[in-house]
C-alpha cells in the first residue's frame, strides 16, 4: 500500500495556559477528501497553520509523502508541497498588483529576475492557472478591482500553481454564489481524481456532503471522532460541540410570534420605490420593529450594496426611505451610528477589525470604537469603560478568549465574528444590517448568535443579508429573495418554513 500523503502524530501545541493541540493524531491519503469539523476554538486553525508553516508544533511529527515535513515558513510549505487557502484573503494577495501577477506571486517572490519578465509574457504565463478555476477576467486589471468572490478564486488558482501533494481549503466557498461553488466542487473531484490530498474546513454542512470522503472532528484540541460516509451530520455537529443542538426553527419559535404580536404596528424600516443602479427594478421593503427579515440572494446580486446604502455608505440612484416613521436619508456611516443605524459588513477584516499595529487592535478597542464620541465625549478614552463593556460582550456572545484586551488576530475566524456582532450590541439600535452574520462561524456557535440575536431584536429592525438559504430560514421571520439588485416579488416568504431536507 502506499503511504499516506500526510500523517500527524501526537501534535501537541499550547499558547501560554492554552492547549491548542493535544496529541492530535490525522492521515490523509492521495486522492482523499478529508473534512474537519470543530466548535469555533476547537484547534482547527493551529492544525491548519502548523500544516502551513505559520507555527511550529511544541510536540508530535508530520510527514508528508513518507518524509519528514517540518515547514518553518508558509514558503517551505509550499516548496514541499502543501498548499494553504485560508478563509481570510487578506493573507494571499496583494490587491495594488495585477490579478496575474497575483496569480504568480510565489514564482515572482523566488526570483528577482522574475519581475523583469515583461507584462505580457506574465499575462501568457498565468492565464492557464485563471482558467483552471474558471476565472475569465482581464488578468492586467488590479486584484481589487475584482469582487470578493472572484479574488477568492485567484487565492485557489495560486495555490493550485504550486502543482501541491496537500492542498487545504479553509471555508473555500463562504464568498462564492451557488453556481462558483459547483465549479469549485468539479475542480476539487478532478484534483482528487488526480490524487492531490485535500483537507476541507468548513462549517456549511452541504459542502461536507457533497464533498467529503471522511469527517474527523476536532474538539478542545483533540480528535473526538473519524467519520466515513453515510454520515449523520446531526449527531456530528453535537459530538463537535458537546452538547445536544437545538432545532434551530422550534428555537426562533419562542419568540417569533410574540415579537409579531408586540410590533406588529411599529413603522421600523420602510423602503418605497428603491433603486440601486438606474437600471434595475424598483421595489419595496418593509420591516417591522421586532423583526428579523432576511436578504437571500446569490453572491454578487446586490445584497451588499443594498446594506451599505441604508448605512449611508453607498448613494441610491432612486427611492425613498424611512425609519420608525420619519424620513432616512443618511450622508455618511458616522450619521448612521449616531442614529442607532449599525452595519456589521460582509469582510471583518476590511469593514470592522484592526491589524495588531493599530490601537484599537483589542477586543475592547474594537467594540469601543464607533461609539468613542459618544462614551468618551471629552476625548479621553476610559479603559475601565471598555473593559466592561467588552467583558459583558464575552459573556453575551461566549466569545473565547482570555480577556478583553486579546488581540482579534489570536482570535478563531469564529470568535473574531463573534467580536464583531458584539460590537454592534453595545448601543441599542433601530436598525440592525448583517451581512453575512455567519461567515466562518460553526454550527453551535450559530444557534448560540441566533439566541443572541432574537433575545435582543424586539425593540429594533433587523436586516440579516445571507447567501445561504439554511441560514435565512435559521434566523429570520421572513425571507425576501433579492438578485440582480432588485426582490422578486413572487419569491417572497411572509413567514418562514423549516427549509426541506
Amino acid at each position: 500500500m502506499t503511504p499516506p500523503v500526510l500523517t500527524v502524530s501526537a501534535l501537541a501545541k499550547r499558547f501560554g495556559a492554552t492547549v491548542a493541540l493535544d496529541h492530535v493524531d490525522l492521515s490523509i491519503g492521495a486522492g482523499e477528501i478529508v473534512a474537519l469539523m470543530g466548535a469555533n476554538g476547537a484547534g482547527k486553525s493551529t492544525l491548519v497553520k502548523i500544516l502551513s508553516g505559520v507555527y511550529r508544533a511544541d510536540a508530535g511529527t508530520l510527514s508528508l509523502a513518507g518524509r519528514p515535513f517540518a515547514p518553518d515558513s508558509p514558503q517551505t510549505a509550499k516548496r514541499l508541497g502543501v498548499a494553504t487557502v485560508h478563509q481570510s484573503i487578506a493573507d494571499a494577495v496583494v490587491p495594488s498588483l495585477s490579478i496575474a501577477d497575483n496569480l504568480l506571486l510565489d514564482r515572482l517572490c523566488d526570483a528577482a529576475s522574475a519581475w523583469h519578465t515583461p507584462p505580457t509574457a506574465r499575462l501568457r504565463s498565468a492565464a492557464p492557472f485563471a482558467a483552471r478555476v474558471g476565472l475569465d477576467v482581464d488578468l492586467s486589471a488590479p486584484l481589487a478591482s475584482l469582487p470578493l468572490a472572484a479574488q477568492q478564486l485567484v487565492t485557489l488558482a495560486r495555490a493550485l500553481a504550486t502543482r501541491p501533494a496537500l492542498l487545504i481549503l479553509d471555508e473555500p466557498t463562504a464568498s462564492l454564489s451557488a453556481p462558483e461553488a459547483e465549479r469549485l466542487f468539479a475542480l476539487l473531484d478532478t484534483l482528487r481524481a488526480e490524487g492531490v490530498a485535500i483537507l476541507l474546513v468548513s462549517h456549511r454542512l452541504g459542502d461536507l456532503r457533497r464533498l467529503a470522503d471522511r469527517v474527523t472532528i476536532v474538539r478542545d484540541g483533540r480528535i473526538v471522532a473519524d467519520l466515513r460516509p453515510p454520515v449523520d451530520f446531526d449527531a456530528a455537529v453535537e459530538t463537535m460541540i458537546g452538547r445536544p443542538l437545538r432545532d434551530a426553527h422550534e428555537r426562533a419559535a419562542e419568540t417569533r410570534q410574540s415579537a409579531s404580536e408586540a410590533h406588529a404596528a411599529a413603522p421600523g424600516f420602510r423602503a418605497h420605490r428603491l433603486q440601486l443602479t438606474p437600471r434595475a427594478v424598483p421595489f419595496d421593503l418593509d420591516v417591522r420593529r421586532g423583526e428579523i427579515v432576511a436578504i437571500a440572494g446569490p453572491v454578487g446580486g446586490g445584497k451588499s450594496r443594498l446594506a451599505r446604502a441604508i448605512f449611508g455608505a453607498e448613494r441610491l440612484a432612486a427611492g425613498r426611505m424611512s425609519l420608525d416613521g420619519e424620513p432616512w436619508q443618511p450622508r455618511s456611516p458616522a450619521q448612521a451610528i449616531r442614529a442607532g443605524v449599525f452595519l456589521a459588513g460582509e469582510d471583518r477584516w476590511r469593514t470592522s477589525l484592526f491589524a495588531d499595529s493599530v490601537p484599537f487592535a483589542s477586543i475592547a478597542g474594537t467594540i469601543s470604537f464607533p461609539f468613542l464620541p459618544r462614551w468618551f465625549p471629552r476625548g479621553t478614552v476610559r479603559r475601565a469603560v471598555e473593559a466592561r463593556a467588552a467583558t459583558d460582550a464575552i459573556v453575551r456572545f461566549g466569545i473565547r478568549c482570555t480577556g478583553p484586551a486579546d488581540r482579534l488576530t489570536k482570535l478563531s475566524g469564529g470568535n473574531q465574528q463573534k467580536v464583531v456582532l458584539a460590537r454592534w450590541h453595545a448601543q441599542p439600535a433601530r436598525l440592525l444590517l448583517l451581512d453575512e452574520p455567519f461567515q466562518g462561524v460553526d454550527a453551535g456557535a450559530r444557534a448560540d448568535i441566533v439566541d443572541t440575536l432574537r433575545a435582543h431584536a424586539r425593540e429594533r429592525a433587523t436586516l440579516v443579508f445571507v447567501s445561504d438559504l439554511e441560514e435565512a430560514f435559521e434566523i429570520a421571520d421572513r425571507v425576501v429573495h433579492f438578485d440582480r439588485g432588485t426582490i422578486d416579488p413572487a419569491a417572497l416568504s411572509e413567514s418562514v418554513h423549516p427549509v426541506p431536507s
